[in-house]
């Protein structure tokens, strides 16, 4: 089973609640499974591990609720939500290293986010890099929104100019694999 570390979950919680109004956030839990809403209300531990079907289910409600839908939102909340973390604890990386260097470190890190997920970072020359995943799942597809937010923030940080992001193989395909293009200057 592939699992998140709870600091991004409760991150994602903490999100909503500071930025949604309540009869939104009860609505969001109003129409989450039992599963999804008992861990959502419960204390979350940034330390624990948790599925990560239950973050993507929480994501994708959150996202229908207070967005209608629109899944640029969820790559804008993930860029609000990691530049605060890359102008915190991971700021000397992010301003002291070229975007090659921070795109391996943001990788190591990212990698500490999830269990049963492994990430391989492919430098493909001068501003172009290939970040493969292996072990996300079609249900995981929200993530790698996430994902996207994470790296075109990271590298917007670093210096980088005109970044472009993707999944030129998407999570959603099924694959094995999923694989993220990242270009800039």
């Amino acid at each position: 089973m592939v699992q998140i570390k709870g600091t991004a979950l409760k991150e994602a919680v903490e999100q909503v609640k500071a930025h949604a109004g309540r009869d939104d956030f009860e609505n969001i839990l109003g129409l989450l499974d039992a599963e999804t809403r008992k861990i959502i209300e419960s204390d979350i531990f940034s330390s624990s591990w948790y599925s990560l079907d239950l973050f993507a289910r929480f994501l994708e409600v959150q996202n229908r609720v207070l967005a209608g839908g629109n899944e640029e939102m969820i790559i804008r909340g993930a860029e609000a939500a990691n530049e605060r973390q890359l102008r915190g604890v991971y700021k000397a990386f992010v301003k002291v290293g070229s975007p090659e260097f921070v795109i391996e470190r943001l990788a190591a890190v990212h990698a500490t986010y999830f269990q049963g997920v492994s990430i391989e970072v492919q430098l493909q020359g001068k501003g172009k890099a290939l970040i493969k995943y292996v072990g996300f799942q079609k249900q995981h597809r929200i993530v790698g929104l996430t994902i996207i937010g994470f790296f075109r923030k990271a590298l917007e940080l670093s210096g980088a100019k005109d970044v472009l992001t993707h999944f030129s193989t998407p999570i959603e395909e099924g694959k094995d694999y999923s694989e993220l293009s990242v270009a800039w200057s």
